[in-house]
């Protein structure tokens, strides 16, 4: 069964990492009704789509297209047995941690109905950043992470509602290009020469595929 394991929100915290001064990177799971919306444009809106949590780095974090942010129990299976280190759910600075849903594998633009009456929408993958590294404390993390290409997903609100640990994940429907958060994440970082074909896919965010069609390469 596709469920969410965990629903984690925001404990700030000092972040020595960038000049913002206070993280909201250290979510811990929470065991009551939470309330998700679009929180509107990244740096005027309310920042996260779940009411209760923090984001402090505004410039490059929350906003309409990365207003959820899942990642799933296996991947981090996968992680502890690389990292030879427990990893608890929320440590990656995910809201939703997922049993059963294939993040990495989902479709850009597909739907995800969660309980009665949310339904969220892929965008893209995690890009990693100072803050992570530091997070984890494992050396050349943002590399690693990249380089190994489990992101996790970003996910727009398309239909308000509460969502509770345990609630089932449904993918209601799939966009027909076929492209993954995976083959994305992988494009944007290591594989340059995909980049045409991501900057066409439907369901992108839009500032960032004005800033892919920039890195393309020139034609003659």
């Amino acid at each position: 069964m596709s469920r969410i394991v965990s629903v984690n929100l925001a404990v700030p915290e000092p972040n020595p990492a960038k000049g913002v001064g206070i993280t909201g990177i250290n979510k811990r799971p929470v065991d009551h009704l939470v309330t998700v919306r679009a929180p509107g444009p990244k740096t005027t809106g309310l920042h996260s789509g779940l009411v209760g949590d923090g984001i402090f780095d505004i410039e490059h974090h929350g906003g309409d297209d990365q207003a959820v942010y899942a990642y799933a129990r296996e991947d981090y299976e996968w992680w502890q047995g690389r990292l030879n280190r427990p990893l608890a759910n929320g440590l990656f600075g995910e809201n939703l941690t997922t049993e059963g849903v294939d993040v990495n594998g989902a479709v850009i633009g597909e739907r995800w109905r969660i309980g009665p009456r949310l339904v969220l929408q892929p965008t893209f993958g995690r890009i990693p950043c100072a803050t992570f590294q530091h997070k984890m404390g494992e050396p050349r993390w943002t590399k690693t992470f990249a380089r190994m290409n489990r992101p996790g997903a970003y996910l727009r609100v398309l239909e308000p509602g509460e969502i509770l640990a345990g609630d089932p994940v449904t993918v209601e429907d799939r966009p027909a290009h076929g492209v993954t958060i995976a083959q994305a994440f992988r494009a944007y970082m290591t594989a340059p020469e995909l980049l045409p074909e991501l900057v066409e896919t439907d369901g992108l965010p839009d500032d960032l595929r004005a800033n892919l069609a920039k890195r393309l390469p020139q034609r003659r």
